[in-house]
């Protein structure tokens, strides 16, 4: 897997996993919209640490910047 997330793209993935753990376990949502909040969640904590997204090679698209020599 090459890393295709630059590094505020990876904040904002984990900070909004925070942020829907938070709203999970304080109990501000419930019933279906938890269980798809929570999923989101997971996906966006997991490309944050792996700094890879799947859905990033179909679009062709990488925030992470060009390295200089």
């Amino acid at each position: 897997m090459k890393q295709n997330i630059g590094t505020i793209d990876r904040l904002i993935r984990i900070a909004l996993a925070i942020i829907a753990a938070i709203l999970l376990f304080t109990g501000q949502i419930n019933g279906p919209l938890a269980v798809i909040i929570g999923v989101l969640g997971v996906i966006f904590l997991a490309t944050g640490i792996f700094a890879f997204c799947p859905l990033y090679i179909p679009l062709g698209i990488s925030t992470k910047g060009k390295k200089s020599k």
